[in-house]
C-alpha cells in the first residue's frame, strides 16, 4: 500500500486513515491544499476493490477539490474522504457518526458533505458528532432541500451553454442534440433544463427506470451504455463516472462538444491535446460541475438560494476566460484550466 508514490499524489499536506471498531469503519480523510481556506469535498461510500484503490481515489478527488473551489471562486482548500464499503447494505447511522467524530479530530481543516453513496440523512448523522459539515438544510429557505445535486446541474447547464455560444456564436439550444450518459441526480436534473430550453436529448443509464423515465417526462431516445459516447450528438454531457473519454472513446465521437457533469472525465491529461486537435471543445468537467460545492458553502454561511444561483452564474465567464486563453496560447483546454486555478490557490512549484 503505498501513498507518496501514488500517481495521484500532489503534495497533500495530510491524509488520515480512521476506523472504528464497533460500526467497522475504515475510512480515509485527504486534505490536498488549504492556501485558500479550510479543505472541503464529500465523503463518498463505495465498495471499492482494494485499499490501494480507495487511496487514489481519495487523492485525486481532493487535489481536485482544491482546482475546482479555486476556479469557481470560493474561500476554500480540496479535500475528500472515502469510505470502504457498500452503501447498499453497509450503511448504519452509528457508521456515520463514527464518520463525524473522525472529522472533528481534524479542528476544522476538513468539511464534510455529500457525495456518492451518501445522502443528506447521512450528512445529519456526521453533524451529530461535528460542525464542520456542509449541505444540512436548516428549513430557513424552501428552495434549499440539503442535496446539492440540483445546483450542481445548474452550473453544467451554464458552462455548456458557454461552450455552445463559443463555439456557435449563440447559447441557443433548440433543436440541438444532447447525450447525455448517467441519469442520476445531477444528470436528471441537466436532462430536465435542457429539454426546458428545447434540446434533444439521448440518454444512456444502467438504472433502465431512470432511462424510461426521462424517455416518458423528456421525450428522450433511449441507446445503450455502450452506444452513447459514439452517437450522432451535437454535445456529449458525461454525467457518470470518470475516465471515459480515452483512446478508444475518442476514436469514434462524434459530438463537438464535451460539457457534463462526472469528475476526471480525461483518461489522461494528454485526451484533451486530443480533443484540441480534433477540434472538440471541452469544458473542463471541474470548472462546469462546481454548483454544487458552491451551494454547501453558501448553506453552511445562511444565506439565500438567490445568492448561490448568481455566483454559480459566474462559471460562465471563467468558462468563457478559459476558451480564449486556450485559443490564444494553443493549448487545451484542461491545461489551461489546471494553469489558471494554480494562479489563484497558488501552488508552488
Amino acid at each position: 500500500m503505498s501513498i507518496f508514490s501514488d500517481s495521484a499524489f500532489d503534495n497533500h499536506e495530510q491524509v488520515v486513515f480512521a476506523s472504528d471498531p464497533e460500526t467497522g469503519l475504515k475510512a480515509i480523510i485527504a486534505v490536498h491544499n488549504t492556501n485558500l481556506g479550510p479543505s472541503l469535498g464529500g465523503c463518498r461510500m463505495w465498495p471499492y476493490a482494494s485499499e490501494q484503490d480507495a487511496i487514489h481515489d481519495v487523492l485525486r478527488l481532493s487535489r481536485g477539490m482544491t482546482y475546482k473551489s479555486a476556479l469557481v471562486n470560493l474561500p476554500l482548500g480540496g479535500g475528500k474522504s472515502v469510505i470502504i464499503g457498500d452503501p447498499r447494505s453497509q450503511k448504519t447511522p452509528a457508521l456515520f457518526r463514527a464518520v463525524g467524530r473522525a472529522v472533528e479530530r481534524l479542528n476544522g481543516r476538513y468539511i464534510v458533505a455529500e457525495d456518492v453513496g451518501t445522502s443528506p440523512a447521512d450528512m445529519a448523522e456526521i453533524a451529530s458528532q461535528t460542525s464542520h459539515v456542509g449541505g444540512i438544510n436548516d428549513g430557513k429557505d424552501p428552495a434549499r432541500t440539503g442535496d446539492p445535486s440540483p445546483f450542481t446541474a445548474y452550473g453544467v447547464f451554464i458552462g455548456l451553454k458557454e461552450a455552445v455560444k463559443y463555439k456557435n456564436g449563440s447559447d441557443d439550444l433548440n433543436g440541438m442534440r444532447v447525450a447525455v450518459q448517467g441519469l442520476g441526480n445531477v444528470g436528471f436534473h441537466l436532462c430536465e433544463m435542457l429539454h426546458n430550453a428545447g434540446a434533444e436529448l439521448i440518454v444512456a443509464d444502467i438504472n433502465s427506470a431512470a432511462v424510461e423515465r426521462a424517455v416518458t417526462e423528456l421525450g428522450a431516445k433511449a441507446v445503450s451504455i455502450d452506444e452513447i459516447l459514439s452517437v450522432n450528438a451535437d454535445i456529449l454531457a458525461p454525467c457518470a463516472l470518470g475516465g471515459i473519454i480515452n483512446d478508444t472513446s475518442i476514436a469514434s465521437l462524434k459530438a463537438g462538444i464535451i460539457a457534463g457533469a462526472a469528475n476526471n472525465q480525461l483518461e489522461a491529461d494528454r485526451h484533451g491535446e486530443v480533443l484540441r486537435e480534433m477540434g472538440v471543445l471541452y469544458a473542463p468537467d471541474y470548472v462546469i460541475n462546481a454548483g454544487g460545492v458552491v451551494e454547501v458553502h453558501y448553506c453552511r454561511q445562511g444565506r439565500p438560494v438567490s445568492e448561490t444561483n448568481s455566483h454559480i452564474e459566474s462559471i460562465g465567464a471563467t468558462v468563457r476566460e478559459i476558451f480564449e486563453r486556450a485559443e490564444r496560447e494553443n493549448k487545451s483546454t484542461g491545461f489551461i484550466a489546471d494553469r489558471l486555478a494554480e494562479e489563484r490557490f497558488g501552488k508552488k512549484a
